[in-house]
């Protein structure tokens, strides 16, 4: 019996914040017909166990300011995957689409005649969640703002300078080194006393958080000896786990 047609496929899938029961269903089924899973370092190690007896599971994971795999590397690992095993399963923390480059290895898979799927993750800032804070409120935010903490020449973003302006729900991925520059900023706008969270390893056993005014975010996370991987949440949103809906100008 001649060996079956191998079509190449990629599949960029979003693993979610860090609990493996937080994936989608179809992530799930596509999981278990994986013919190679490349996984980050944020992607939850238990959900290699529902791939198929003789998937192939490679890590390609980027551990924060520190060792990672090159983006090129990856990109030859799906081309070369794709077309000698079929399906590749690009498993990447939280959602794939945000602040994940998971759309550049998409276009790449285009360009080599590689069939394409995104199937969506939880992003980390809806875990939010679990620490009791909403990401929207009616009385005191009107929206959300996500923001990187760290642009790709290293600086941090002025979107944020932007955010402040509104009523809405700041979140900063990839903060953590900025905090002290991010503290300064709403200082500077006189905003140094608006709430402000740390999240680490959300949704996880181990998940940290603590809360605070903005002016002591640096103070903040030295004290509670918080680190990456976390977010970082600034609004009134925060407040009103505490009692109600806090005092505040109207919106």
């Amino acid at each position: 019996m001649p060996d079956q047609k191998i079509i190449p496929e990629l599949y960029v899938i979003g693993a979610g914040p860090g609990d493996p029961e937080l994936i989608t269903v179809k992530a799930h089924r596509v999981l278990q017909q994986a013919d190679v899973v490349l996984y980050d370092n944020l992607a939850n190690k238990e959900l290699l166990s529902l791939t198929k007896a003789g998937c192939e599971n490679i890590y390609v994971g980027k551990h924060p300011y520190g060792d990672y795999t090159p983006q090129e590397k990856i990109h030859e690992l799906i081309l070369e995957k794709a077309h000698s095993k079929g399906i590749v399963v690009r498993l990447k923390g939280g959602d794939p689409y945000i602040f994940g480059r998971g759309f550049e290895e998409v276009l790449f898979a285009r360009e080599h005649g590689i069939r394409t799927h995104y199937i969506p993750g939880i992003t980390s800032m809806q875990a939010s969640g679990f620490d009791d804070i909403p990401l929207t409120h009616r009385a005191v935010s009107e929206g959300i703002w996500a923001i990187t903490g760290t642009k790709k020449d290293g600086s941090l973003s002025q979107d944020l300078r932007l955010s402040m302006q509104s009523n809405a729900t700041v979140v900063i991925y990839m903060g953590m080194k900025k905090a002290a520059e991010i503290a300064a900023v709403y200082v500077q706008e006189g905003k140094g006393d608006t709430p402000v969270a740390v999240i680490q390893h959300a949704s996880l056993p181990q998940q940290k958080s603590a809360t605070g005014k903005v002016r002591d975010l640096p103070k903040l996370i030295e004290h509670h000896h918080l680190t990456y991987p976390a977010i970082i949440v600034i609004g009134w949103v925060i407040a009103v786990q505490e009692g109600g809906v806090p005092k505040r100008s109207s919106l």
